[in-house]
């Protein structure tokens, strides 16, 4: 297995698979020929002699990938050509790294340099030297930075010592092994790839948080899988032979952790939607392992502020595994606590919310707004309302941002305290944005209708850092007078993050003494002259929120210069909807759906085990059951915040308004609908589960 890949295409069959599962293949076709090189340019050149230690992935002669580090004092690797790189050092004897590295044989090095997060790496075959052993290039590229934590290095020893410690070999993880994986916010892994009758390993580096690896009971590891450089190098090699091998450093004693095993990859798994920042998994099933205690001579320290932002904005299993329990409870009222209350303006305060009843928070999607139940004082029963969630998905938290407006609002401002419970369901709406859209978006927000696109901005802003492509966004965010805007240091602390992909317009309809370019940037309201003298007019999305009537203007304004239907989001307050027009009306995007029924219908409510009767002209089935007693939540009975979604488990519904909350097949909103007129016996009574 000793020829080169010259001949052979950059990517191979593992690698473009997964490139085209996410719909990159022939974009990493043109990149892979200008970043994946047969030779080390000059700076990786002088990268590798400046390096203390390198990383090295090998196959043994039974097919087992190890992994493992050798070290020496910087200078211990010199590059003679573009193509050559000497290394003086060797594997220590019982280093199982050290079978797959005989004359001829491939293997995969990594140069990482952790205090500045630079790395590149290199697949190549090796040849002994009487120094140690020289690698000839076969391919040679950077790699992403991001994920690595900062940590300063020094010497314990002399490197140039062999290592004559204790080495356990084991074939399971013992508790210590365990702990080890636990608590690693780093590893290293080799895998490789059989491409004819050429093998090319490769070796790369994972981080996370703490914790980001799960070992199982029975000893599988669960690894995932975040936004990276999109070559799959590692998880394409695995989708070919199922075979990894693993290193985990203990950076603070030098002990070495090097398993051997069987891999696999995940692309489908509810897992990979709970865990915080998974595009996919991967499991590892360990066949053999090699314990090393103090077999470098290296010891690192993490900096202060040595995290990696990427690796902060990923989730932990444990964060998993809680989203996985909330999925059970999301159509259930949650207790959930009030942990905190910030005033964010003269009208606006923000309520932050965790639940209390032991599971986690379920994912929102940016945008969605969370219904709550309160007794407001003098009441006689809990009143139900929806509030958007004004935080990214990434946040960890619920925050809802109310105006003091209304009867639940005020109850909100001038009664509940930190330390009080509130009631809340799962967050639901299609008011959203898709961060990772390349086309530009426009957020025009009116008063109070900044909170759902904060929650956009916050997450367009995280998910582009995350994946270190920004959307371009632009904020038109209007408001009457300067103390009655809210969120402006957040808004401020995003723009300047954002590193110029964000851009701020502050409009103040009254501006009184605020400064104009400090606290304003325009004066009046938003409308198409202002929306004209700041854009472009190029090829937008843009999200509206606000007054009904503002939306409704804008919407119309909007339409008026040719913007498509389908480039307009939007979403107004109270009892209004948006009148849209043009190529998405209402008659090309609703549902075939039948006519109500002309006759009574039997109506039962399973959960409460109540009769009732539904006759033609007496209203929505909302309207029915409350005249039967029942008490279903609902708050905009217009059919946009889904909040009176009830499980349909007979018969057919329609809708006299047609909804705008999404509905599943098996599922009604109660506020809109009517029993649908009968195409079979079956059709002659419904049921519900309420």
């Amino acid at each position: 297995m000793g020829e080169t890949t010259k001949s052979l295409p950059t990517w191979h069959e593992g690698e473009t698979f997964l490139q085209e599962k996410v719909g990159v293949a022939e974009r990493m076709a043109m990149v892979g020929q200008r970043v994946v090189r047969d030779f080390m340019p000059d700076q990786h050149r002088d990268f590798y002699a400046q390096l203390p230690f390198l990383v090295i992935g090998s196959a043994d002669p039974g097919g087992d990938a190890w992994a493992t580090v050798l070290e020496g004092r910087p200078g211990f690797m010199s590059s003679p050509s573009p193509t050559l790189l000497d290394i003086a050092a060797r594997p220590a004897a019982r280093d199982p790294a050290g079978a797959g590295m005989a004359d001829g044989e491939p293997v995969g090095l990594l140069g990482i340099e952790m205090h500045t997060r630079r790395r590149n790496r290199m697949n190549g075959v090796v040849s002994t030297t009487p120094a140690g052993f020289r690698v000839a290039v076969d391919q040679s590229f950077g790699n992403c930075p991001r994920y690595i934590q900062l940590r300063d290095a020094t010497l314990a020893r002399d490197p140039a010592q062999p290592f004559a410690g204790a080495v356990e070999e084991l074939t399971a993880l013992d508790p210590a092994a365990r702990t080890v994986i636990a608590a690693a916010d780093a590893f290293f892994v080799a895998s490789y790839a059989d491409r004819g009758n050429h093998r090319q390993v490769d070796v790369s580096h994972r981080g996370g948080k703490a914790g980001f690896v799960r070992v199982a009971e029975d000893g599988t590891l669960t690894i995932p899988d975040f936004d990276g450089n999109l070559f799959f190098a590692t998880l394409g090699n695995i989708l070919l032979n199922g075979k990894a091998g693993l290193l985990f450093v203990d950076f603070a004693s030098g002990d070495l952790l090097q398993m051997t095993g069987d891999a696999a990859v995940v692309l489908e798994s509810p897992e990979i939607a709970a865990f915080q920042g998974a595009e996919r998994l991967w499991t590892f099933k360990v066949r053999k392992v090699v314990r090393r205690p103090g077999a470098l001579a290296l010891r690192w320290t993490l900096r202060a502020d040595g995290w990696s932002p990427s690796s902060l904005i990923t989730g932990d299993w444990r964060q998993a595994a809680d989203r996985l329990r909330a999925e059970e409870l999301a159509t259930r009222w949650r207790p959930m606590t009030v942990t905190g209350i910030v005033e964010e303006s003269a009208t606006i305060r923000s309520f932050h919310l965790r639940p209390n009843d032991g599971a986690g928070l379920l994912p929102h999607l940016a945008g969605q707004h969370l219904p709550i139940r309160v007794t407001p004082a003098g009441a006689d029963k809990p009143v139900v309302r929806t509030y958007t969630l004004s935080v990214a998905p990434s946040d960890g938290i619920y925050r809802i941002s109310v105006k003091r407006e209304g009867l639940v609002s005020r109850h909100l401002h001038d009664h509940v305290r930190v330390g009080d419970v509130i009631e809340a369901r799962g967050p639901a709406g299609g008011f959203i944005i898709d961060a990772r859209a390349t086309r530009p978006a426009v957020l025009l927000a009116g008063g109070v209708g900044i909170t759902p696109l904060l929650a956009m901005l916050r997450h367009v802003v995280y998910e582009g850092l995350r994946t270190q492509r920004i959307r371009p966004t632009i904020l038109v965010h209007a408001a009457r007078s300067r103390p009655e805007r809210p969120f402006d240091r957040e808004i401020a602390d995003l723009v300047t993050a954002a590193n110029g992909a964000v851009r701020l317009v502050r409009v103040l309809s009254d501006p009184g003494d605020a400064a104009p370019g400090v606290d304003y940037d325009a004066v009046g309201r938003i409308d198409m002259a202002l929306l004209t003298r700041i854009l472009g007019f190029n090829d937008y999305d843009f999200y509206l929120c606000g007054p009904p009537a503002f939306t409704q203007a804008l919407y119309d304004g909007l339409r008026g210069y040719n913007i498509a239907d389908g480039r307009i989001h939007a979403e107004a307050f109270g009892p209004s909807s948006l009148k849209r027009t043009g190529e998405a009306t209402e008659a090309a995007v609703t549902p075939a759906r039948r006519p109500p029924s002309t006759k009574p219908v039997p109506i039962a409510f399973m959960n409460t085990l109540k009769e009732a009767r539904w006759t033609p002209g007496s209203g929505t089935l909302l309207d029915l059951a409350e005249a039967r007693g029942l008490d279903p939540a609902f708050s905009c009975r217009e059919g946009t915040c889904g909040t009176c979604r009830t499980k349909l488990l007979k018969g057919a519904v329609t809708y006299v308004k047609e909804p705008s909350a999404a509905v599943a097949a098996d599922e009604v909103l109660l506020c809109c609908a009517v029993p649908a007129e009968a195409e079979t016996d079956e059709d002659d009574r419904i049921q519900f589960a309420l």
